[in-house]
């Protein structure tokens, strides 16, 4: 529980990095933390304003099986499929969080207050069950501020345009190169201009584009680290932070484009960049690295509950960290190169390695909650 005194020394950081146009959003969910009031105080008192879940999340939280006792013998006496027993208790935890995030959404107009929830990993390289997926979890979460999550795989570009094009607010994930990231935002820009063919009302439809950070120094720092020369290891910890920075540099070339201007004089909404994977993982950093320094306006910071409490506590936010940085940025990521280590096959490996993640999370997901229905004398399928 986050007492008075907690939430008046947390406010100064949060707040700052709330004035400086960024959105905060908690990179977690589970029933417990609904049901005991923890979310809505983090609404209340810590300037959360939105919600992402992904498999690993849900894994995390359903495989404890806390919380979910009830429905799920509820589920086991209705001979469900380990699947549909798995939409229904995600899709119910997303439901009950937008109800905790709806005055958000009502007070800024559905540009906050969204909580995310991811397609089956399994379909991420075929675009037609990811559309499919798409539309089914919009309809079972039934509720205006949820954005459904699509990979940004190849298969997942048109996936990204039909949904938009549908009318449905889209969180795209597993963004790591720039040059997918510029894909991403023809997607979407496709899918605004096939919805408004379709007579859609362009003001209502929302999205973000979820650019992961801390992997791409976790991948490269390796790599500098075997190479070991004091080139490469005064290196270390830039390249994440030089990626996104090049990221926002794409994202306002692209809306201030003549495509964007068309689409925004018709009431659209900009896709925002949304710093994903934003928990520094190597100790040597600063464990608020990944928000004091990626600082922008019109930005979502997506946060596990850790990082939030360690801006809360000691963030650094001192204004815009990114606009100014783009020749810093182009410098950085030029130096990895010339020591070898090649942009393209690392940002490859991490788009593979992230869909295989949240696969395997899935799956174990999914054999949790065989045993919790097989342990009530149902034969799970």
């Amino acid at each position: 529980m986050i007492t008075v005194t907690e939430a008046t020394a947390s406010a100064g950081a949060l707040k700052r990095l709330s004035d400086e146009g960024v959105s905060i959003w908690l990179d977690d969910l589970s029933r417990r933390r609904i049901e005991s009031g923890n979310l809505a105080e983090l609404v209340a008192t810590r300037n959360v304003v939105g919600v992402t879940t992904n498999p690993s999340i849900f894994q995390a939280a359903i495989g404890s099986g806390e919380g979910y006792e009830e429905q799920l013998a509820d589920l086991a006496v209705r001979g469900v499929t380990v699947d549909e027993a798995v939409r229904m208790m995600t899709t119910a935890d997303v439901r009950a969080a937008a109800d905790v995030l709806r005055p958000v959404y009502d007070a800024t107009g559905g540009r906050d207050g969204r909580v995310s929830i991811e397609v089956d990993p399994r379909l991420a390289h075929d675009t037609t069950a990811t559309v499919a997926e798409a539309r089914q979890l919009a309809w079972l979460v039934d509720r205006p501020n949820v954005m459904i999550k699509i990979p940004a795989t190849k298969a997942g570009l048109p996936a990204i345009t039909e949904v938009i094009g549908a009318g449905i607010s889209v969180n795209v994930t597993l963004i790591f190169s720039l040059e997918r990231y510029r894909e991403v935002m023809d997607a979407y820009l496709a899918g605004l201009e096939k919805a408004q063919a379709a007579g859609h009302d362009l003001s209502g439809i929302h999205s973000v584009a979820s650019f992961f950070v801390s992997r791409v120094d976790s991948e490269i720092d390796k790599r500098l680290t075997l190479l070991g020369t004091d080139e490469a290891l005064a290196l270390k910890g830039r390249a994440a932070l030089a990626n996104a920075r090049l990221a926002y540099e794409a994202y306002e070339e692209v809306f201030a484009g003549a495509r964007w201007q068309a689409l925004g004089g018709a009431r659209a909404n900009r896709q925002r960049p949304l710093w994903a994977s934003t928990g520094v993982k190597d100790p040597a950093y600063k464990d608020t690295l990944y928000v004091d320094e990626l600082v922008a306006p019109g930005t979502v910071n997506t946060m596990p509950e850790a990082t939030l409490d360690a801006v809360a506590d000691h963030g650094g936010v001192q204004g815009d960290t990114v606009t100014g940085g783009y020749a810093q940025a182009r410098a950085d990521l030029a130096a990895v190169a010339r020591l070898g280590i090649a942009y393209d096959e690392v940002v490859r490996q991490l788009e593979y390695e992230g869909v295989a993640k949240f696969e395997v999370a899935w799956q174990d997901l999914l054999d949790a909650v065989t045993k919790s229905l097989n342990s009530k004398g149902v034969d799970a399928e």
